[in-house]
């Protein structure tokens, strides 16, 4: 589902990628969305070499906006508060970004100093990815986001104690924060160890968030 030629690839500064972040972006956004904060989080881990990749989703027809074609993971055909779905969109798109995951292994990236991340839909696809995955990660950072396919995610026995930050906005407009505490509360259920954060923002990304997600992955990468 991602057009993975179109991913914008930011290679580290300070010598040969020794691990990588993979993030994806929102509903109708771009690859370029989080191309700002991947410097702030380069300097935040001096000790890591980190590959950034910022994948482009591929155009859809959004039924939610009334069939317009936009960069989407997958289609969203109503917004009740559990969202309605188009789950088989979903899968592929997570087993792209899990394609992707197995290039940067067989490129010499321990997938355990893989980490990935996703905002808003984004996050959605990283969750259901990241979760099935059979290779153990580094980590999971899910941005103002929901587990969409939490009744049909097959958890993958090499992700268990896989680390997930959650970060959301108390004031979400878009999703709404209720959906990130679902989340949370059906990870811990399943034995997850989660680390939960919220911030006085709407659907966004603030300067505090970005310094608590450069600890974040330091400590991951360390």
């Amino acid at each position: 589902m991602s057009d993975q030629e179109n991913a914008l690839i930011l290679e580290p500064q300070n010598g040969p990628a020794d691990a990588c972040m993979i993030i994806l972006h929102g509903l109708g956004a771009s690859c370029h969305d989080f191309e700002p904060v991947a410097p702030a989080l380069a300097q935040a881990c001096p000790d890591a070499a980190i590959r950034f990749i910022l994948p482009q989703a591929p155009n859809l027809p959004v039924t939610i906006n009334g069939g317009m074609v936009m960069p989407a993971w997958y289609d969203i055909l109503a917004m009740n508060l559990d969202r309605e779905v188009d789950t088989a969109q979903l899968c592929a798109s997570a087993a792209s970004i899990q394609a992707l995951i197995r290039q940067q292994v067989e490129a010499g990236i321990d997938s355990r100093r893989i980490i990935l991340a996703g905002f808003s839909q984004g996050g959605a696809v990283a969750y259901e990815a990241g979760l099935s995955l059979d290779l153990p990660l580094g980590g999971l950072l899910a941005l103002s986001t929901y587990w969409a396919t939490q009744d049909t995610t097959t958890l993958a026995e090499a992700n268990r104690s896989l680390k997930i930050e959650i970060q959301h906005g108390q004031m979400d407009p878009v999703v709404p924060e209720a959906l990130a505490i679902q989340a949370r509360d059906a990870l811990i259920a399943k034995g997850y160890d989660i680390n939960y954060r919220h911030y006085p923002m709407p659907h966004s990304v603030c300067p505090e968030q970005v310094q608590h997600i450069g600890q974040w992955l330091k400590t991951r990468l360390a």
